[in-house]
């Protein structure tokens, strides 16, 4: 019972900030799930920009530098794949993907940042920087991260989603 109260709360949590652009979760140590390790993703130049950006800042101010995860980052496509496909910029299933990799990589922690219409890996930075909330998942306690960043083939436009995870 009280891990169907925690789950519900949690899902009302999310939906209630669905609009916000930064999320984060923490595990629950008593959920089970039989997710499949992904191993194999394919960065483009974009995507690799972001994560080194990224870590050059955290070290800049003093943090660890964030080891990239392959399935992490495929969890991150699925979500631009999705928002692409409905025209939407949202966390939806944030929950799902934050479980997901809880639940696969062992994740005590798990936050998440999206962006849209950004042309470059310093202008997404900068404004993840500019906006206290993404910045608190860039300067947050984590140790790994993945990123996607997806062309809608019709509009141009690219889609962005960095999660972190503590491992």
């Amino acid at each position: 019972m009280r891990k169907l109260l925690c789950t519900i709360v949690l899902f009302f949590v999310v939906v209630i900030f669905n609009s916000c652009s930064s999320d984060s979760a923490e595990a629950n140590t008593n959920e089970t799930t039989s997710a499949k390790l992904v191993t194999d993703y394919t960065y483009n130049d974009t995507e690799l920009e972001v994560l080194q950006l990224i870590n050059k800042y955290r070290v800049s101010i003093g943090l660890n530098t964030l080891q990239r995860v392959n399935h992490i980052s495929f969890k991150s496509e699925e979500h631009d794949v999705y928002m692409i496909e409905n025209n939407v910029v949202n966390h939806n299933d944030f929950v799902a993907r934050s479980e997901n990799i809880i639940a696969v990589l062992g994740a005590t922690k798990v936050g998440e940042n999206i962006a849209y219409n950004y042309q470059t890996a310093d202008a997404v930075l900068k404004a993840w920087l500019e906006s206290p909330s993404h910045k608190q998942n860039i300067e947050g306690d984590y140790t790994h991260f993945g990123i996607a960043v997806k062309i809608d083939a019709e509009t141009g436009k690219k889609y962005y989603t960095n999660i972190f995870a503590k491992i």
